[in-house]
């Protein structure tokens, strides 16, 4: 889809783009007859998460989405997170309700429906008047699948109003809602991620090819349905995701907060668990970036009528470079970052180049300093948990790179268990979900259904190269910070 970057930290999309992109795909693949059309029971989505689309009572968007990316509302968010006592930013008290009833509170550096929200209500006046509900991303399927205005506990759950001391049962809180700087009219009903919404529209049914009274299962977030899918569904089993961006999560069965790691558990699609998770803001997207902005940027340089599959050649690239990359390290910051530090000034970087590094060691680099971030996860995540980390299942696009697979078990030490068909992780666990929701199976017997490709387990002759590039990886972001911050402030 085509991604627009506006100034001062915007990033949007037209979700007109997402429903075509749905109805030319589904028909495409329902003309395949890989199976009997009569036998397609339900739709069920999964989306990226944490963005903003304002539609009117008609359903119609009124602009464009504002996605997770964005941080042009961190300033006007500061209307409600400022206050005295201060702590780390936040007025203490409301900090302490959010907290308590939430799991979390807004993001100070602005990328969630919390400061998207108050952004287009103040410097989009008309547009906020007219607004009926504001949706996200996985509610704005849902809305144009069956005309219904809702959301599920995870796509509420960043425009931070809801109580989800219950995670079988999240609902609004009067209080947060009070405070938010958003009437409360303007926010959409909730319901489970396995609530049937309603029936496909005809029109749309008619559009794709497929029989009347398919039914429409709620679905989940992005995040939400790769954990169902990744087959970590037991208490305390983790799972790495390596999309556009990653993250690092674990089913658990409590709601909890750690305040100095500036990581909780939040409301899931299963029933009296929550969902840990500690989110980079890009980990493929560096890829991207590589591939577009620099190897196969349609410049005078080079105009290609259809560049190769890329990353498959990267893969190759980058497994004949030795760890460490001949002493390059790259710090994958290219758009802030959200965990373990929170930092929108931050940005990517290219460390300790010399003549003697080529386009190899960068490519090696990039797959490197991703793993590198994410190593630096580990910590509070096993504080959190309460527990060493043994093993993550890997998912996503990122997991079908066996280089890549190697570099993560190598980085953090820990054996990474490759998860079949990666790539389609979150399409599959909103498979289960509908499932779940419609009858056929539960949550329990999940596991069972996942298999693994193949087992990746450290390479004790790269634990001094990792170690010593992970050290200095820290200290980097410590020794620059406030540089970031002057830049791009």
């Amino acid at each position: 889809m085509p991604l627009h970057i506006l100034p001062n930290g915007g990033a949007e999309q037209d979700p007109q783009d997402w429903w075509n992109a749905f109805l030319s795909t589904s028909k495409q693949l329902i003309e395949k007859k890989l199976i009997p059309v009569q036998d397609i029971v339900a739709v069920c989505c999964s989306t990226q998460g944490e963005g903003t689309i304002a539609v009117d009572a008609d359903g119609h968007h009124l602009m464009n989405a504002i996605l997770w990316m964005d941080m042009r509302g961190a300033e006007h968010l500061k209307q409600i997170t400022r206050g005295w006592p201060n702590l780390a930013g936040y007025d203490a008290r409301k900090l302490f309700r959010w907290i308590s009833l939430t799991g979390g509170a807004p993001s100070l550096s602005g990328k969630d429906p919390a400061a998207h929200m108050l952004f287009i209500r103040d410097e989009y006046p008309d547009i906020y008047a007219k607004t009926f509900k504001f949706l996200n991303v996985l509610d704005y399927m849902n809305l144009r699948l069956t005309g219904e205005f809702v959301a599920t506990p995870d796509s509420i759950l960043t425009a931070w109003v809801t109580d989800n001391r219950d995670s079988a049962h999240v609902v609004y809180s009067e209080a947060l809602l009070k405070d938010c700087g958003i009437e409360k009219v303007k926010f959409p009903e909730i319901v489970p991620c396995t609530a049937v919404i309603g029936e496909l529209k005809r029109e749309v049914a008619a559009a794709i090819g497929l029989k009347d009274g398919v039914k429409v299962v709620a679905g989940a977030n992005d995040t939400t349905s790769a954990a169902v899918r990744s087959g970590a569904i037991g208490d305390y089993e983790a799972h790495l995701y390596i999309g556009t961006s990653s993250w690092i999560a674990a089913h658990v069965p409590f709601k909890k907060t750690d305040i100095g790691s500036a990581v909780a558990s939040v409301p899931c699609a299963i029933p009296k668990k929550y969902l840990m998770i500690l989110t980079q803001t890009t980990a493929g997207g560096d890829l991207s970036y590589l591939r577009d902005k620099i190897l196969y940027h349609q410049d005078e340089l080079l105009r290609e009528a259809q560049a190769p599959d890329v990353y498959k050649i990267m893969d190759r690239i980058a497994a004949g470079i030795p760890a460490g990359s001949h002493g390059l390290i790259y710090m994958p910051w290219i758009f802030g970052e959200r965990c373990p530090v929170e930092d929108r000034y931050a940005r990517a970087a290219i460390f300790n180049l010399s003549l003697e590094n080529s386009r190899e060691d960068v490519i090696r680099a990039f797959l490197e300093g991703v793993a590198l971030n994410t190593r630096w996860l580990i910590a509070p995540a096993e504080k959190f948990l309460g527990r060493k980390l043994a093993a993550l299942n890997i998912v996503g696009g990122g997991g079908q790179s066996d280089v890549w697979c190697q570099i993560f078990a190598d980085v953090m030490n820990l054996s990474i268990r490759q998860v079949q068909n990666p790539i389609q992780v979150n399409a599959r666990g909103a498979a289960f979900i509908a499932a779940v929701g419609l009858g056929y199976m539960t949550f329990d017997a999940i596991p069972q259904k996942i298999e693994c490709q193949a087992t990746y387990t450290p390479n004790p002759d790269n634990r001094a190269v990792y170690d010593k590039e992970f050290g200095e990886f820290v200290r980097f972001y410590e020794q620059t910070k406030n540089i970031y911050k002057r830049l791009n402030g």
